[in-house]
């Protein structure tokens, strides 16, 4: 599993000229990024090209990354829907396709975001499989299902204070985890 700090770590290197970072980086990557483009494109083999201009972008552009606006799969996903969709736009100038069309097309809401969280869901599932079992239950009873302190404690037989200090270690494991 590959998370935000990696990435970011990845990426950072590349800006230093590391082609094995990136090299990394691009497989760690480049199946999200192909799912965007191809979603757009709904071509196989022009998402595949569209895939290798995107990353040269990303390469040039590594330097513009800025940690704390957005997540690093979240801007590289801007990127290679950006890229998508001036592919779409220079295929059909013919059709004087209009933006509220390719808006549609994309469909902004569902794919781009759905690449997005997917990926933070599947980061969060690891982080939380980093704890111990009666932890994680206690994380997904509390903040999933709503329960109290003083559900837990009766749960798990232990004081609310227990209860309370197992959630905010819990809770400072995941966010050591997910590189927040």
């Amino acid at each position: 599993m590959t998370t935000t700090r990696d990435l970011e770590k990845l990426l950072g290197q590349s800006i230093n000229g590391d082609m094995d970072a990136f090299e990394r980086l691009y497989h760690a990557t480049s199946a999200k990024l192909f799912g965007v483009v191809l979603r757009i494109l709904k071509n196989r083999a022009q998402s595949e090209d569209a895939l290798q201009d995107i990353y040269v972008r990303i390469w040039q552009k590594a330097g513009d990354f800025q940690p704390g606006r957005a997540s690093i799969i979240t801007w590289m996903a801007t990127i290679a829907r950006n890229r998508a969709i001036d592919i779409v736009r220079r295929q059909r100038p013919e059709t004087d396709i209009e933006d509220a069309e390719i808006e549609i097309l994309v469909s902004h809401d569902t794919v781009f975001e759905e690449v997005v969280l997917a990926d933070e869901v599947r980061q969060l599932e690891y982080c939380l499989d980093g704890l111990e079992d009666d932890r994680q239950q206690i994380v997904r009873l509390a903040y999933l299902e709503g329960w109290s302190r003083a559900e837990l404690a009766e749960r798990f037989a232990q004081p609310v204070g227990t209860i309370k200090t197992w959630l905010h270690r819990s809770l400072r494991q995941l966010k050591e985890c997910l590189g927040s």
